[in-house]
């Protein structure tokens, strides 16, 4: 009787830890567990996804934060002023990530970020002493070698003219952002070719951190699937040639400019997708899931920024 009695005990005791294994608490079963907590860092004119914008209705990242979640990862999306230089950027995104790595207990993040928020990054692991605190940086369609939208821009206003647009729009800026110190001159100043020259010789990568990019271009600029960067597109292709970049974009930053470190490409498309442009590799405002699996993508970065952290 004995004997049965302590049968039963282990066997219980088998399965009653087999399954909480499995489930890891909710946790250890999902593929990204194990991972450094992730940070999501937004390019111009982003903001937080914690609330996002319109009580909601808008989101920068599409939902891929509460995606990366779900699939066993903390996720911090930290807001940044909408139109700044990127040096200003990277201070402000240094200290939110630093308080709440700190209130988490969190020795170290995976860095992933989008358009100028990919400056941003490598500016904070570089110049703010972050490098330490970062085990894997990944841009996604980031303005590496500048944008020569960003340049045309600035060569059509007239240099006397600079701080009276400027004040105009920043002006805007605040009333639709709820503040900050708006400055779109030093934004579109940060993303011109000539000053990113400058910056990737100043802004070296940092031994101890692993370095990779995604991106993508626009195959056809139809205006279906690309409403806003397809009225952009050939204003970029021609400016990208222009300046040596090549004419294949995404609608504001050229292909080549999108890639860094390790380039590890962009994300697999469906026979009727018309390239991924600029603002669907983030989801924007769910825009770039009807197109190509984005879940599949952000996965793919995910899981390669875990296995190389």
């Amino acid at each position: 009787m004995k004997f049965k009695v302590i049968s039963y005990f282990l066997a219980f005791t088998l399965i009653f830890s087999t399954g909480v294994f499995a489930s890891g608490g909710g946790e250890a079963s999902k593929p990204l567990a194990g991972s450094y907590p992730i940070v999501l860092g937004h390019g111009i004119l982003g903001f937080d996804d914690t609330q996002g914008m319109l009580n909601g209705l808008v989101k920068y990242w599409g939902g891929m934060d509460d995606y990366l979640r779900s699939q066993g990862v903390d996720v911090l999306t930290p807001g940044k002023t909408a139109m700044q230089g990127l040096e200003y950027r990277a201070q402000e995104q240094k200290s939110q990530i630093l308080t709440w790595m700190a209130a988490n207990g969190y020795s170290k993040i995976n860095y992933i970020g989008h358009s100028q928020g990919g400056l941003d990054g490598r500016y904070m692991i570089t110049h703010l002493g972050m490098a330490n605190k970062v085990a894997v940086y990944t841009s996604l369609n980031a303005v590496h070698k500048g944008s020569p939208v960003a340049d045309i821009g600035l060569a059509v206003i007239p240099n006397w003219l600079e701080p009276f647009v400027g004040a105009l729009v920043n002006v805007l800026g605040q009333l639709i952002y709820s503040g900050g110190e708006q400055d779109v001159i030093a934004m579109a100043k940060s993303l011109a070719i000539p000053t990113l020259a400058t910056f990737n010789q100043n802004t070296p990568n940092v031994s101890g951190v692993k370095y990779y990019s995604y991106g993508s271009y626009i195959t056809i600029a139809d205006l279906i699937q690309h409403p806003l960067m397809g009225i952009l597109y050939p204003i970029t292709w021609a400016g990208g040639l222009f300046y040596g970049q090549g004419g294949a974009n995404d609608g504001v930053v050229p292909h080549t400019s999108q890639q860094w470190g390790t380039w590890k490409g962009g994300p697999d498309t469906n026979w009727y997708t018309t390239g991924v442009d600029h603002l669907q590799a983030t989801n924007f405002e769910w825009g770039g899931q009807s197109w190509y699996d984005v879940k599949a993508y952000y996965m793919k970065m995910a899981t390669n920024a875990k296995n190389n952290q």
